[in-house]
């Protein structure tokens, strides 16, 4: 009567711990323990308890998802040996070992995960530890894939893209399942980078110069590292020894304006981004400058016609002084050259040929000429003398209507024809009266 009495005290005492200290549920439950009695309760093929708690912590240690907190406690059980101390693990220490790895775990997922799941983990830890099985459980995957969507939407903002991150993003956003970003963010985008970073570089070496050149195809040539490289800094620096050697020709050149030049050889004092900039923003508006100085040289010492063409140039924009160099200053010299190569059309002298048309008008010559009837041989004398008002001494361009050769007055007109007009015909009496006298005497 009695070894029941002690058989029923003996199973309370078991099964206490359990009733008292139950396993909560977690990311990874741990598995109850085996064996409802103590150690000294033998299954029916003659295995104790001991035996049966040994082999499963052995279990435990066995999967992958046991924390290091659970191993290192378990292994200290199985160390220990004794039947107390791997119940002891199974009924109070693996609960307990399984609570650090848990918070252990939560924090390392808010180190590395993004607004979304930081905020997650932040309120988990925060709360009871069921919600803490809860995040690891679920709630950091419904966060990561808030965060997913917004990584792919900033990719898909960054101009920097290319065409095939662009295209395979846009492809996981439609699915838009939490499986879909995930893998485009963990597989697909590093594959369609690498692609688009090869295109990238062709691109940059069929623009670039010999340097350029040279290294983008070093890149290609090589692994996919040494075209990362060349992105993230060979190109800028096989541009910048470009950029030198381009600034260097133009401050050479002797065609660059005194503003260009000077430019260019404070632009090669300073850095890459120094070179860089004066190509970019500075060259175009020191070249402009000079060329400004250019028009207004050309507009002094031009013709009419490239002096007008200049300064309606010079009023206008940078365009304008362009088109004027480029095309407009050629057209406005011919222009002049023309006009220059031109002759001069004979003036009319109507005022000289008065005379003469008078004495044709006179019905018959009378003894004593005057200067309205001027015999008809002298016509050629008053001619001449019409001709000597009106053209220069030295050259057979006409002079302007009105102007003497000889004098430079301006304004006479008529009364410089009729005073030769007299002259002439003067000269003709003195002629008449030399031929009279021998008949006469």
């Amino acid at each position: 009567m009695k070894l029941p009495r002690v058989s029923a005290v003996v199973a309370a005492a078991v099964l206490t711990p359990a009733v008292l200290f139950p396993s909560s549920a977690s990311a990874a439950d741990a598995p109850a323990p085996v064996g409802v009695s103590g150690p000294d309760t033998a299954s029916e093929g003659g295995t104790t308890q001991e035996d049966l708690d040994r082999a499963e912590i052995r279990k435990i240690l066995a999967d992958p998802a046991s924390g290091i907190s659970v191993r290192e406690a378990a292994e200290r059980a199985l160390a220990a040996g004794t039947a107390a101390d791997l119940r002891t693990f199974l009924e109070e220490g693996l609960q307990n070992a399984r609570v650090t790895d848990d918070r252990v775990r939560a924090f390392q997922i808010l180190a590395v995960g993004g607004p979304a799941v930081k905020k997650a983990a932040t309120a988990a830890l925060r709360g009871s530890y069921a919600d803490l099985v809860q995040f690891l459980k679920e709630g950091q995957y419904t966060a990561r894939a808030e965060d997913d969507r917004a990584e792919i939407e900033r990719i898909l903002a960054d101009p920097q893209t290319g065409r095939g991150v662009r295209e395979t993003a846009q492809r996981a956003l439609a699915v838009g399942t939490p499986a879909a970003l995930r893998h485009f963010l963990e597989v697909e985008l590093a594959k369609q980078q690498a692609d688009d970073d090869r295109v990238l570089v062709t691109q940059i070496l069929s623009k670039g110069g010999p340097a350029v050149k040279k290294a983008a195809s070093a890149a290609m040539s090589g692994s996919y590292a040494d075209i990362v490289q060349f992105l993230k800094e060979g190109q800028y620096t096989a541009r910048a020894e470009d950029d030198r050697a381009e600034i260097e020709q133009i401050a050479a050149d002797p065609q660059s304006g005194r503003h260009t030049r000077e430019a260019a050889r404070k632009a090669l004092a300073g850095d890459a981004a120094g070179l860089r900039r004066f190509l970019e923003s500075e060259l175009a508006a020191v070249r402009m400058s000079d060329n400004r100085v250019k028009v207004s040289q050309i507009a002094e010492t031009g013709g009419p016609a490239v002096r007008k063409a200049a300064l309606a140039a010079l009023d206008g924009d940078d365009q304008a002084v362009l088109a004027f160099l480029d095309r407009g200053w050629a057209a406005a010299r011919a222009e002049d050259e023309a006009a220059a190569a031109k002759p001069t059309t004979q003036p009319t002298t109507r005022p000289t040929e008065r005379p003469a048309e008078q004495s044709t008008a006179t019905p018959a010559p009378q003894a004593t000429a005057t200067p309205q009837a001027a015999p008809a041989g002298q016509a050629p004398v008053v001619q001449a003398a019409a001709r000597t008002t009106t053209s220069t001494g030295g050259g057979d361009t006409a002079a302007r209507p009105g102007q003497l050769a000889a004098t430079g007055a301006e304004g006479l007109g008529w009364e410089a024809g009729a005073a030769a007009a007299a002259v002439a015909a003067g000269a003709g009496l003195v002629v008449v009266s030399r031929r009279r006298r021998p008949t006469e005497g």
